[in-house]
């Protein structure tokens, strides 16, 4: 079973992408809604969620985990790789590097949360593709809550995107690489800010460098259940996220709320929502 995990919802972009690259897969999500925003936390309590959200996958029998989450794929996808014993673990954060490499004309821009472009992992990681080329961040925090809220087509969003694009504007940027799950949900606005700019989807991006994995290692592959089953978790719901995730992949899905302990980095409690979610 492919797992994969968030801060929030944000994830479900990659959710979205493995629908369309790679269908049929059984797929587990987890969005950390209760504890999010991960941007604004530190680094060392990015690595505990980190720990607790792989253990409450390995417990439901992931095979091979996701980090749909570009500030824990910069902070602690080491941690996550550890504690998978040894189960494939891809992140966000080198395909999306790899792709904005191979088109950009050499400048560059990342946007994400404060943890993400503090980490400066898009720099390090750019210097080993094509060090050559100039990467600048920004900041952009506002972003998450204006997706989780479901303000992405909103006139507060296109304002904000924006501000935030400014300063890489005046860079020079060619390349913008949406260091956020949650941002794919914006790109029309971010795109509209940043005219001319080729925008690069994280999302899309590891989906893609899955499935290459998976014609590369068949036996794997071949060892991957194909039912459409698919189960979705999160550490808080309310009906206005159930109404949002629905509508992000188009199909009706049951939210199972997961109770967990922060006190014990190893115990979960799961009981299903009385909630189902209409497209």
């Amino acid at each position: 079973m492919i797992a994969l995990f968030d801060s929030g919802l944000g994830g479900l972009t990659v959710v979205r992408e493995m629908f369309r690259q790679l269908p049929g897969y059984d797929t587990i999500y987890f969005g950390d809604t209760a504890r999010l925003p991960y941007g604004s936390k530190s680094p060392e309590v990015i690595r505990r969620f980190a720990v607790q959200n792989t253990d409450f996958l390995l417990s439901k029998g992931a095979t091979a985990i996701v980090i749909a989450c570009n500030t824990v794929s910069a902070l602690a996808t080491d941690v996550v790789r550890e504690r998978a014993k040894g189960i494939p673990v891809f992140e966000v954060v080198t395909p999306a590097v790899t792709k904005a490499a191979s088109v950009t004309e050499g400048r560059v821009g990342i946007i994400g949360t404060r943890g993400t472009v503090a980490s400066g992992v898009y720099t390090a990681k750019m210097a080993e593709v094509a060090p050559k080329v100039k990467v600048f961040g920004q900041a952009a925090p506002l972003f998450v809550p204006l997706v989780e809220e479901g303000w992405a087509r909103k006139p507060e969003a296109a304002t904000i995107a924006k501000e935030y694009l400014r300063p890489l504007r005046l860079r020079r940027i060619d390349t913008l690489i949406l260091g956020c799950t949650h941002y794919p949900f914006l790109k029309s606005c971010i795109a509209k800010a940043a005219p001319g700019v080729r925008l690069v989807d994280p999302a899309h991006e590891t989906v893609a460098a899955l499935g290459e994995y998976l014609e590369t290692h068949p036996k794997f592959r071949d060892g991957l259940s194909k039912k459409s089953k698919h189960s979705f978790f999160v550490s808080d719901a309310n009906p206005h996220s159930d109404k949002i995730a629905s509508r992000w992949l188009g199909r009706d899905i049951i939210l199972n709320k997961v109770i967990l302990n922060v006190h014990d980095d190893h115990h979960f409690r799961s009981r299903p929502v009385a909630a189902r979610v209409r497209a």
